[in-house]
């Protein structure tokens, strides 16, 4: 896919340079854990070599460790060095593993949890959004929906705008834990939009299938805004499997 991390997935405020090394380190490590190229249980070289190889200094080193660390990849233990965790430790959700895991090709197995996740998680939320709404939730759904069209998925701004839709809908649940899934919600609407376009156009335009979506909840009819949810994400994973057998 060759697009950065964070790209797609949010936004950040300016990275120093120093904050650009080792970014860069923990992004190009990251990838290859998630590729399979280093394996759960493996022990990374040590701190000297691979600084040394990779050409930076020990802190940059030590500091992409750490973000790999809080991400759940790697682990380190004293007198045992830094070895890959177990895949079941992997934050699989944060943002920046999303797009790691979309900078080489993603298993399909993995792109269908990501939807069955995503079916799991919304229709719920789009129920709850029907009934706890505000005038100013509409609007904003409204204004993102407006920007689909206008954009189109094809373009990151039409991305950004299907973001901000999906963004609103979890907003209007007032359900603060809910919410905290955003992101990551956000991260993987993207990445897999970005996929089903890297060998052909879009099949089709799913901003009438948004639009649906909105009316429900804008009807406040919980039923409805679940069942168009629950389509919209089934149409998606279908466009996504065209892309697949491609």
């Amino acid at each position: 896919m060759g697009r950065g991390t964070d790209g797609e997935g949010g936004q950040h405020p300016p990275a120093t340079a120093k904050q650009r090394i080792h970014g860069s380190v923990a992004r190009t490590l990251g990838i290859a854990i998630l590729a399979g190229r280093h394996a759960p249980g493996e022990v990374l070289p040590g701190e000297i070599e691979f600084s040394e190889q990779l050409g930076i200094s020990r802190t940059a080193y030590r500091e992409a460790m750490r973000i790999l660390s809080a991400k759940g990849l790697v682990e380190s233990k004293p007198k045992t060095g830094t070895r890959v965790s177990d895949r079941s430790r992997w934050n699989l959700l944060d943002p920046d593993i999303l797009a790691w895991t979309f900078e080489s090709e993603p298993s399909e197995a993995f792109i269908r949890d990501l939807f069955e996740l995503r079916q799991i998680v919304e229709p719920a939320a789009a129920a709850l959004a029907s009934e706890r709404r505000s005038e100013a939730d509409l609007a904003r759904m409204e204004r993102a929906l407006d920007a689909m069209a206008r954009h189109g998925l094809a373009t990151p701004e039409g991305r950004a705008a299907d973001r901000a839709f999906h963004h609103a809908v979890l907003e209007a649940t007032r359900n603060a834990p809910l919410l905290s899934l955003s992101s990551s919600i956000a991260a993987a609407i993207s990445w897999t939009t970005l996929y089903k376009q890297r060998l052909r156009a879009l099949p089709r335009n799913p901003v009438p299938d948004h639009r649906a979506l909105f009316e429900a909840i804008r009807a406040g009819d919980p039923a409805l805004a679940r069942e168009a949810m629950s389509e919209l994400i089934r149409l998606a994973l279908a466009d996504t499997e065209m892309s697949m057998t491609a």
